[in-house]
């Protein structure tokens, strides 16, 4: 596992330099295309399997009004940028928090590449700064973005099921034998 860190150490680096760059210029956002087409891709694939109808995809970014309630630093209006999109006609209780989280499933990327480089041992080879260069935006791209939670939201109703099954997995025994008596 350690190696398995070490490995993404370059990535995860350039991820940050990558972030603090994209906001200093648009220019930027070039090196950032792959995380965005992962992460739209995410969301659009778990939305065609959780029924969720996606209806349109786009990896173009473009301007977009910054609310006052989203500005910083005491800011009003200003600009901000919207890097892509999916559009869905079926989000429902069931399917919003699959389809709204499923970027955090793109972090699994990474970690798989680094296990198949480190499992017999590592030596670095030119193969892997590509590597690195490639994976960095995806550290960028992984965590759903604040409209992304608020459509997680719809799914509220998950929650206590979700609740109910963990506690029944970790006391169901004792549960079975309050039951029984």
């Amino acid at each position: 596992m350690l190696d398995m860190l070490l490995y993404l150490a370059p990535s995860a680096a350039l991820a940050l330099l990558l972030w603090i760059a994209s906001g200093a210029h648009p220019f930027f956002f070039v090196f950032t295309a792959a995380g965005t087409l992962c992460h739209e891709l995410a969301h659009f694939s778990v939305g065609l399997l959780t029924n969720a109808e996606p209806v349109a995809l786009s990896v173009w970014p473009r301007r977009i009004k910054r609310s006052s309630r989203g500005s910083r630093r005491g800011e009003r209006g200003g600009h901000n940028w919207e890097l892509g999109s999916v559009s869905f006609a079926n989000l429902r209780w069931y399917n919003a928090a699959p389809s709204a989280l499923a970027p955090l499933t793109i972090l699994a990327l990474p970690f798989a590449v680094a296990w198949w480089r480190t499992r017999h041992g590592w030596v670095f080879e030119p193969f892997d700064l590509l590597l690195a260069v490639l994976l960095a935006p995806q550290f960028l791209s992984f965590w759903p973005s604040p409209v992304d939670w608020r459509l997680a939201a719809r799914s509220w109703p998950w929650i206590p099921i979700l609740l109910v099954a963990w506690l029944a997995m970790g006391y169901g025994m004792q549960l079975l034998q309050l039951v029984k008596g």
